[in-house]
């Protein structure tokens, strides 16, 4: 999306700018009648796109929205969500915010990533107010411009899945430098970063669920999952970390009609069969399919874009 406004000619020269705060941490507690409390921690980054050319080229910060005062409202707004929000519903808060407040401010990106502090148990039973940190970050990105035009895209970040067989290498491209021998057999690891866009265009057109965009993410975090690992029998074959990705993608949008685009970033990060032999014993240790020498340096990117026909990229 862009902001037809965010171009100007300045002596001759296009010209564009934006400024912001980023790294904003802030963590909201809520808790309720019975006793249960529930937690999110985020770090906030604030983008504006606003009228103060003067500020760069006349020495006039009249119309320039601090930074400063950027991150005391991520955290009066914070104080104002009396009930549960989810992280995209905040960052479309913070961006209307932003546009409607400043009449200078034409457009306003708001990024978002958030910990995953999940709930413990205790005896079996959940705690109330107990948590523990998990690996992945749930992320949004919200743009929306004074026109009312949003964009909403949410995330994972560092979302490590990992398979012990059904995965194998073959057939590849051989040339007089290819030194990798082709396999049916390995283990197959990754830390997955997913984005993925809505098709909504206006604030009007989102669900009105509470939670809504939570319980999307959780069940868009569990498809991708899914079809990496296969059934919890007899998993599914995967022939390279190519197939694997558009398979997960595509079941995405499969899935998730309200999704139009999914893009998947999935390095391939090796285990090295272990042998280790001198000239007087062959065998210290002799591989079979048991010991490995876990690395990601260097490592495989893989990474894709899927769309629908009708997605603006």
């Amino acid at each position: 999306m862009a902001a037809d406004d965010a171009v100007v000619v300045v002596n001759g020269l296009n010209f564009e700018q934006k400024h912001g705060k980023e790294r904003v941490r802030v963590a909201r507690v809520w808790r309720t009648k019975d006793g249960r409390h529930f937690i999110v921690e985020w770090s906030v980054g604030i983008s504006l796109i606003s009228d103060c050319v003067a500020a760069y080229v006349s020495d006039d910060n009249s119309e320039i929205v601090a930074t400063d005062t950027m991150k005391n409202t991520v955290y009066a707004k914070a104080k104002e969500c009396s009930d549960q929000i989810s992280v995209e519903d905040f960052a479309i808060l913070l961006a209307k915010h932003f546009t409607s407040y400043y009449k200078q401010v034409t457009t306003a990106v708001v990024k978002i990533a958030e910990k995953s502090w999940e709930r413990v148990s205790v005896n079996g039973q959940p705690h109330n107010h107990g948590f523990k940190l998990g690996s992945e970050k749930h992320t949004t990105e919200v743009i929306f411009t004074k026109s009312g035009a949003l964009q909403v895209s949410s995330g994972i970040e560092e979302l490590s899945l990992l398979k012990t067989t059904q995965s194998g290498f073959e057939q590849f491209f051989w040339d007089k430098y290819t030194a990798l021998p082709e396999t049916r057999e390995r283990i197959l690891a990754t830390k997955v970063s997913a984005s993925w866009r809505y098709s909504f265009e206006s604030v009007s057109s989102i669900p009105k669920q509470q939670c809504y965009f939570t319980e999307t993410y959780l069940d868009v975090k569990k498809v991708l999952a899914d079809t990496f690992f296969g059934p919890p029998k007899e998993g599914v074959y995967s022939p390279s970390v190519q197939y694997t990705l558009y398979e997960m993608a595509n079941n995405v949008l499969s899935r998730f009609h309200v999704i139009s685009t999914v893009r998947l970033k999935m390095p391939n990060l090796h285990f090295l069969p272990v042998n280790i032999s001198t000239k007087d014993n062959r065998s210290i240790v002799k591989f079979e399919d048991d010991v490995y020498l876990p690395t990601d340096e260097p490592h495989g990117s893989i990474e894709a874009c899927l769309s629908r026909l009708s997605s603006k990229l």
